[in-house]
């Protein structure tokens, strides 16, 4: 038990910057307190004493402001940063390593009791503030979910997840490296939304054909072949587009 608590500790002080020793992590992060008593609920509701294992859980709600229902399987190492407003169902499972942000929800969205109803995080995955994680399926390993996006479908071993609904917006090739980094609250850097990028791309295709256009247009009437007058139009204006897509 005390060698998993140093194990816990020492993560937390390797990803948060804020936490100057061991002692104030030990004393004053609820984090570690709510994982320590999910322990107990866990081991209590595996054991045929479901009543005090939610007990148990539910006196970490009142104290912790995180809320883990004792068949959730939590991991080691696994840090719950702030923490206020998580809440993990009963058949999340949450993998070694993982990172989770304040607000978070890992919840179900199938009413069939016994079922797996949760998602699972598998190694080093980092969920950002906010985030709600909706759905029986499996976040990969080292994923990334961004601040406030709403994941209703799987999430690729190092890829990031961004938006509402949550899409990929990269994916990382090579987890030995890039993708193990860790990025505070699933910020990836220049990580640009896809559809985004799908809008820039477009808006400057349509200005490069208007170009286009205006060029044979041009050298047709220095052929001397005129066509029909059309009434004109504002010209597209790539700059001022593409800051209203930013």
């Amino acid at each position: 038990m005390f060698h998993r608590l140093r194990q816990d500790i020492n993560s937390i002080i390797e990803r948060d910057p804020a936490a100057r020793n061991a002692w104030e992590v030990l004393t004053c992060y609820p984090g570690l307190h709510a994982i320590v008593m999910h322990r107990w609920a866990y081991w209590c509701w595996h054991h045929g004493m479901k009543w005090l294992g939610r007990f148990i859980s539910y006196l970490a709600r009142i104290i912790t402001g995180i809320e883990i229902h004792p068949g959730a399987q939590i991991g080691q190492r696994v840090f719950i940063d702030h923490g206020f407003g998580v809440v993990i169902g009963e058949t999340a499972i949450v993998g070694d390593d993982c990172t989770i942000y304040q607000g978070v929800t890992l919840g179900g969205t199938s009413l069939h009791t016994g079922a797996k109803r949760h998602s699972t995080l598998e190694r080093g995955v980092i969920v950002g503030a906010g985030a709600q994680v909706l759905g029986a399926f499996t976040v990969g390993e080292y994923a990334k979910v961004g601040s406030n996006a709403v994941l209703l479908k799987p999430v690729p071993a190092g890829a990031t997840a961004v938006g509402n609904p949550a899409h990929i917006v990269q994916k990382e090739t090579n987890l030995s490296s890039t993708a193990q980094l860790f990025s505070a609250y699933g910020v990836t850097p220049n990580g640009d939304d896809p559809l985004s990028k799908a809008l820039h791309g477009l808006i400057n295709h349509a200005v490069t054909q208007e170009q286009q256009i205006e060029r044979i247009l041009a050298t047709l009437k220095a052929a001397g072949l005129h066509c029909q007058g059309l009434a004109e139009c504002d010209k597209l204006n790539s700059d001022q587009l593409n800051k209203l897509v930013e």
